[in-house]
């Protein structure tokens, strides 16, 4: 069992920039997807990056260039670099966490949830 603890969300104004963080219980070493999901209302859940337990990453088209991801195994956190942010990314942010797959755009989501974290973009 992977309990995920997300951090990091919060108001900024467009433009700007944020870092989240998510916690996993246990190993990382376990787990090789990790990612981050937004979810705007009445849409559906999209990935915005991925990264294996070798840091290989992988990004929504409209993040490249503006976001980063990265893993600390040792420290059993993800984080996501945001920069240059834009209103219409206001979302809740959720962590997911698969044990044998990469998150990849358009792939399976993980088995694993974190309660989310709102982000806010003010224009």
């Amino acid at each position: 069992q992977v309990q995920l603890v997300e951090s990091g969300g919060g108001l900024v104004q467009a433009g700007g920039s944020l870092t989240l963080s998510c916690v996993a219980s246990g190993s990382m070493f376990s787990i090789n997807g990790m990612g981050w999901y937004r979810q705007v209302p009445g849409k559906q859940r999209e990935l915005v990056a991925g990264i294996t337990r070798r840091g290989i990453s992988n990004y929504a088209d409209s993040v490249k260039g503006r976001f980063t991801i990265s893993r600390d195994n040792a420290k059993n956190t993800v984080y996501l670099q945001m920069s240059s942010l834009k209103p219409e990314e206001k979302a809740v942010y959720y962590c997911n966490a698969n044990p044998h797959r990469a998150l990849v755009v358009g792939g399976p989501v993980g088995n694993y949830w974190g309660q989310g974290t709102q982000v806010t973009v003010s224009s």
